[in-house]
C-alpha cells in the first residue's frame, strides 16, 4: 500500500518548516528506556502538495533529521498510558497522506496508485476523513505474524489511530493521545488495526477514559467509523471490508486489550529494527535507535535529504469535490 518512490529521484523544493510540541524520551534510546523532556519536533516541506514529489520531513530539537516512523517514542511516559501520533490526515480532508515506510528516513508523502495520487472518497454524508487520521511511532504490523485474535497476518505497517477530538489538526502535527478502543479492520485478509483515541490536550479530553465515553458524549460516532470504514473502497470498485469480533469496538479498560496490540506491535517494531526480522521493503533507516544496524549519523541524513534536487509539479485534486451516494 505504501509503495516505493526513489527518494534521489524525486524533485522537491523546500519551504521554512513549523514547530510542533511533543514530550520526547532520552535520544539515545528512542523510547526503549524513555523518561520525560519536553522537545520540540521541526516539519519541513519539500516541493508542494499536491504532487508526486512533495515530501514533509521532520527534525528533533537539535535540528537533526529524524525519522517519524522509527525516532519519535512510542510512549510519552513509561508510567502513563500516553502514547505520541503522527498526524498523517487532518480531519475533512481527502488526501491519502501517509509515513512513507519505504522511503529513507520515511517522510510523509500522499499514496500513489496506477501512477495518480489517492484521494478517499467522499461517501455522503462524510466529507474525507472523519477524524485526525495517522499512526503511532515505533509499531509495525508484521506480515509474518498471525495475530492470535483475529487470525490474519499484520498490515505491514504502524498501527493506525483515529483521533476524535474536537480540534482539526495539521498533517505531521505530533500529538501525546490516550487510547479509547480498537476496531480489527480486515483488509485482504490483513489484520489493520484501528485505534480510537483522543488528543490529551484537547479540550474535551478529561471526559474520556474509554469506548463507553465515545458512546456517551459523542453518539453516533462510532457507528459513523464503522461504516466509514465498511464502505470507503467501494467507490473504486472493492467490495464492503470485514472486521473481526463482528465489527465490536474493543474497550481499552476490559482485559486491557488494545494496549495489549499496541505492546505486540511494538515488539515486532524492535525485532524489525534490530534485524531479527524479515523486514522486506521497509526502510529502517534511524538517527536515534541506538545498537539499531540501520542507525545512521545526523551528517548522513542531512546530507541525503539535501542531494535531492528541488522541483514543483503540482497536480488537480478534482477528485476531492466529488461525492458519493452508496444508499447504505
Amino acid at each position: 500500500m505504501r509503495a516505493l518512490l526513489p527518494l534521489l529521484r524525486t524533485g522537491w523544493g523546500c519551504r521554512a518548516g513549523t514547530l510542533v510540541a511533543a514530550r520526547l524520551p532520552s535520544v539515545a534510546s528512542a523510547g526503549l528506556a524513555p523518561r520525560r523532556a519536553m522537545a520540540a519536533y521541526r516539519k519541513e516541506e519539500r516541493g508542494q502538495p499536491p504532487s508526486p514529489g512533495y515530501r514533509l520531513f521532520f527534525k528533533n530539537e537539535a535540528g537533526h533529521y529524524i525519522s517519524p516512523f522509527h525516532d519519535i517514542p512510542l510512549k510519552v511516559d513509561s508510567t502513563q498510558n500516553l502514547f505520541n501520533m503522527v498526524v498523517e490526515v487532518p480531519r475533512w480532508t481527502n488526501a491519502k497522506m501517509e509515513i512513507a515506510t519505504q522511503e529513507p528516513l520515511n517522510p510523509i508523502k500522499q499514496d500513489i496508485k496506477d501512477g495518480k495520487l489517492r484521494y478517499v472518497a467522499n461517501i455522503f454524508p462524510h466529507k474525507g476523513y472523519i477524524w485526525n487520521y495517522g499512526a503511532l511511532p515505533q509499531t509495525w504490523e508484521d506480515p509474518h505474524q498471525k495475530d492470535k485474535s483475529t487470525d490474519c497476518c499484520g498490515d505491514d505497517d504502524p498501527i493506525d489511530v483515529c483521533e476524535i477530538g474536537s480540534k482539526v489538526l495539521s498533517c505531521g502535527d505530533i500529538i501525546r493521545v490516550k487510547i479509547l478502543g480498537i476496531l480489527a479492520l480486515i483488509d485482504q485478509e490483513e489484520t489493520d488495526w484501528k485505534l480510537i483515541a483522543i488528543n490529551v490536550n484537547d479540550p474535551e479530553a478529561s471526559k474520556f477514559h474509554d469506548i463507553d465515553d465515545v458512546k456517551k458524549y459523542k453518539p453516533g460516532y462510532l457507528e459513523a467509523t464503522f461504516n466509514w470504514f465498511r464502505m470507503y473502497k467501494v467507490p473504486e470498485g472493492k467490495p464492503e471490508n470485514q472486521f473481526a469480533f463482528n465489527g465490536e469496538f474493543k474497550n481499552k479498560v476490559k482485559m486491557a486489550f488494545a494496549l495489549e496490540v499496541i505492546k505486540s506491535a511494538h515488539e515486532c517494531w524492535k525485532a524489525l529494527l534490530m534485524k531479527k526480522c524479515d523486514g522486506g521493503a521497509i526502510n529502517c533507516m534511524n538517527v536515534q535507535v541506538r545498537d539499531s544496524p540501520f542507525q545512521c549519523t545526523p551528517e548522513e541524513a542531512r546530507a541525503l535529504v539535501q542531494s535531492v534536487p528541488s522541483s514543483i509539479n503540482k497536480e488537480s485534486n478534482e477528485e476531492e469535490q466529488v461525492w458519493h451516494f452508496l444508499g447504505k
